[in-house]
């Protein structure tokens, strides 16, 4: 049997639940028709759905006629529930388009066709309620051709030249045969080259029959794959039942089956199929099947289950905010969870807690939607809850790039994260990239630093509103292979992200409504002249006799009372149709900021300032002054001559810092030193060598260096990337590097490598020109061995020691050596490689 998805979309009042009606009808599964406005409609379930007269939820119905069948989905067609409508369009396999042929194509069909052609989704179109005046077959084709497509065809006349024209397989058919067959037109609507179009009126059941025959031979099947797959579509709960709709697209899911989710596997204890308000059970569900499932509790509307991977996300959100008014002695937390238990079942319902306030605040579409869910608070829960004003939802977005820096080094901590911000496109949102290379941060972190930037709703720092159209690319981080933990990137790149923002020129975006007035002509004056102070961004008026139309796009904070007055001056002859058109710059952002008064420094959720450490104790630097303790050079601002200066005499002087509180760490274990300890850390004295190849000594004889080889080996990124393949093969450049090195210094270098392990070792010395390398003996650590050579060799000379190890360094400071951190000698060997090099040219 084939088996299709069916969704039923339209403008509000085009006769779409009276349509879906009348295909029950005429395939047998109802008896006796239902009216919208008698309030006995079979897929209005809901009392303020039958008390309105609109579609607040999307319901289920089943079409089955001999050897096909198909799940009806109705959805909402009011612009409040817009988001209802959109997430079924995940599971349809086509779409029927409802056209009222009174209104012809309104702002909010336009809206549903963009989003059908968003997801090449096959479409019928059924021109309804042409028992009313309308403007006849031929006008309206025309303007639907021109405001939807060339492809939409008349079933009843088909113009075959026409539609050959719209794909080359139906040209080359009609070429050849003179004809389209009906496997080609199938294939065409599934490709959306083609959109049948039937007119009708559903009401008097005139055109239905034809339609539901249309939808029979030409709606393509349900693909279906092998492997269980299915996609949630909507959350309910029925009886304290939850309850997740779903279509499945592979496989069979059958009950008792346990399906895979982030918590583990849990089983379905019960298969639904529903016809309005009644259900039967079933034991399996194949492809093609939509069922409401029960037993699962970590489903969400978009999810994909099995071999659907993916969430989709919603195109349409909510436009307005309002502060929830609870009544007195109601507990907010415990409304909270009531609110949430909402959230999850209607896509465009948003809900805040604002922790400074400790307040609700719901985000909604429009006035209709507060009512439901005043509704609805009252009759599951019995709140008798109020809303406050409602107030735009405005974003937040930049205009410029700008470098972003976040430092986080409380003590044992460590992350700086450096973020470019950049405008995105409109409407993209947040993205995130990463052209940081992975010689200067592990590929793990920079994971982390992007699921960091993509894990939060980020405030904008103009008035706090969300964070939007915006590109975030890594450029640069730094980690310490000792104490850097996840968290410490979190907090770094928060604090990157906001001082960015702190820095760029911000641009404050406000949602806008697409409109379509209708009013009397002699209020067509007051009517543009409100339109035009309002800032709109008129279409011409359109005139026909008494009545005049208006089209365009407006702010949303200028027309969301505009309904009341409208109705007002034009004596209730007025009506206005709106639909969310996206963002567009607001253009009163100065007066907008200055009534909310948002602090971003007062912020203490999303600070912009960066931490640091200083002698063992981190101290907050403000936003301003980061770039001038950042430890990694600006990207977009490189560092000048005197920059690097000033960052070597800073680095020159942590680690002297670093020396004297390692020294008084062991005076405090050891007991004093007795040597001269500021000499034992001062640069030894130099005269200019005559040749830079050759190393001037010390007043005491030779300065000897001893080197911890594994420390080292596993210190510097490149001899680390080698001993990961084979050890053997670094261990054998350390030591080409550091003869080298010798040869340059013409100072005494002992390399140290440990063999403790070794039984039975005795230890050995290779001599490889001034280069002494030891092997230490059975039981012996390099350690143990560096400590007594520096206790030896510091008697009478100057002893130097390259290592990381911290407990090493004390006690080496504790000897009167002087401690060269790994990093450090990294750097001083590739400068006498540079001198070397550059002697070498000289010569040439």
């Amino acid at each position: 049997m084939r088996r299709t998805v069916i969704g039923i979309l339209a403008h509000v009042v085009a006769g779409k639940t009276t349509l879906s009606e009348a295909l029950l009808y005429e395939s047998g599964a109802i008896r006796s028709l239902g009216r919208v406005d008698h309030g006995d409609a079979h897929l209005d379930t809901f009392a303020l759905e039958r008390q309105r007269g609109i579609t607040i939820f999307s319901k289920q119905a089943m079409l089955r006629l001999p050897g096909w069948q198909a799940a009806l989905l109705d959805t909402p067609g009011h612009v409040d529930f817009s988001p209802e409508a959109e997430r079924t369009l995940d599971v349809l396999d086509c779409a029927v388009l409802v056209v009222s042929a009174a209104d012809g194509v309104q702002s909010h069909t336009r809206t549903l066709w963009r989003l059908l052609r968003q997801r090449r989704i096959p479409t019928f179109l059924f021109v309804n309620k042409t028992d009313l005046p309308w403007a006849g077959k031929e006008a309206l084709l025309s303007g639907l051709r021109a405001q939807l497509g060339e492809g939409i065809y008349d079933v009843e006349a088909p113009d075959l030249e026409s539609m050959s024209l719209m794909e080359e397989s139906l040209l080359e058919e009609y070429l050849s045969t003179g004809t389209l067959g009906q496997e080609s037109l199938r294939r065409a609507i599934r490709a959306c080259a083609l959109t049948p179009c039937r007119f009708g009126a559903a009401l008097r059941l005139t055109g239905t029959a034809e339609f539901l025959e249309d939808l029979r031979a030409l709606a393509p099947e349900s693909p279906a794959k092998k492997e269980f797959g299915a996609r949630v579509f909507k959350i309910a709960r029925e009886e304290g039942t939850r309850l997740s709709y779903l279509k499945i697209t592979g496989g069979v899911l059958r009950v008792r089956d346990s399906v895979p989710g982030p918590d583990g596997p849990e089983k379905v204890s019960q298969l639904r199929v529903y016809n309005g308000a009644k259900f039967e059970q079933v034991e399996e569900a194949l492809p093609g099947d939509v069922v409401a499932a029960a037993g699962l509790s970590f489903t969400r509307p978009g999810m994909g289950l099995g071999a659907e991977k993916g969430e989709s996300a919603p195109a349409l959100g909510p436009v307005l905010a309002c502060r929830v008014l609870l009544p007195p002695g109601a507990d907010p937390h415990r409304v909270l969870l009531q609110l949430r238990q909402l959230e999850e079942e209607e896509p465009q319902l948003r809900v805040r807690w604002e922790e400074g306030t400790e307040e609700l605040q719901v985000q909604v579409m429009g006035p209709v939607q507060l009512e439901v869910l005043h509704e609805l608070l009252l009759g599951r829960f019995g709140l008798d809850a109020a809303f406050g004003p409602p107030q735009v939802l405005y974003r937040e977005t930049i205009a410029d790039t700008v470098e972003g820096v976040g430092h986080y080094e409380p003590l044992r901590h460590y992350a700086e994260v450096h973020l470019l911000l950049s405008p995105g496109e409109r409407g993209s949102g947040i993205q995130a990239r990463s052209r940081c290379s992975e010689d200067e941060l592990d590929r793990n972190w920079q994971r982390l630093i992007l699921t960091h930037v993509l894990e939060k709703r980020h405030r904008g720092v103009l008035i706090g509103a969300p964070l939007t159209d915006v590109v975030i690319t890594l450029v640069s981080g730094r980690a310490h292979l000792k104490h850097t933990e996840g968290g410490d990137f979190r907090q770094a790149t928060y604090r990157a992200i906001r001082q960015g923002l702190m820095q760029a020129r911000t641009v404050l975006l406000e949602p806008w409504y697409r409109y379509r007035i209708e009013l009397p002509t002699a209020s067509l004056g007051r009517a543009m002249s409100d339109l035009t102070r309002m800032g709109a961004e008129q279409e011409p008026p359109e005139t026909a006799g008494e009545t005049s139309v208006l089209s365009g796009r407006a702010p949303v904070a200028a027309l969301r009372d505009y309904p009341s007055l409208l109705s007002s001056f034009t004596h209730g002859l007025g009506s206005i149709a709106l639909t969310p058109d996206g963002y567009a710059p607001c253009r009163e952002q100065e007066k907008v900021a200055s009534e909310i008064g948002y602090d971003p420094t007062a912020d203490t959720e999303n600070p912009p300032h960066s931490v640091f450490c200083s002698h063992g104790a981190g101290y907050v630097v403000p936003w301003e002054e980061v770039f001038s303790h950042m430890h990694l050079p600006s990207v977009l601002h490189p560092p000048t001559p005197a920059m690097e200066l000033r960052e070597q005499a800073a680095r020159f002087t942590a680690r002297v810092a670093l020396d004297e509180e390692l020294a008084s760490i062991f005076e405090r274990t050891y007991g004093p030193i007795r040597r001269d300890r500021g000499r034992a850390m001062a640069p030894p004295p130099r005269s200019g060598p005559d040749k830079p190849w050759k190393s001037a000594l010390s007043e005491e004889g030779p300065e000897y260096l001893l080197v911890d080889g594994y420390n080292i080996i596993h210190a510097w990124p490149g001899l680390r990337e080698i001993a990961e393949e084979n050890l053997d093969a670094a261990r054998a450049k350390l030591i080409e590097t550091l003869r080298n090195y010798q040869g340059f210094k013409q100072s005494p270098v002992i390399l140290v490598f440990d063999a403790y392990k070794v039984k039975g070792n005795p230890g050995s010395v290779e001599r490889l020109g001034g280069l002494d390398v030891v092997y230490t003996r059975e039981a012996e650590t390099a350690d143990m061995f560096i400590e007594k050579a520096t206790y030896d060799l510091s008697k009478k000379h100057r002893v130097r020691v390259a290592t990381s190890d911290g407990l090493e360094q004390i006690i080496i400071l504790g000897h009167g050596a002087l401690r060269v951190p790994a990093a450090a000698f990294e750097a001083e060997v590739r400068a006498s490689e540079e001198a070397i090099r550059a002697y070498l040219r000289e010569l040439k």
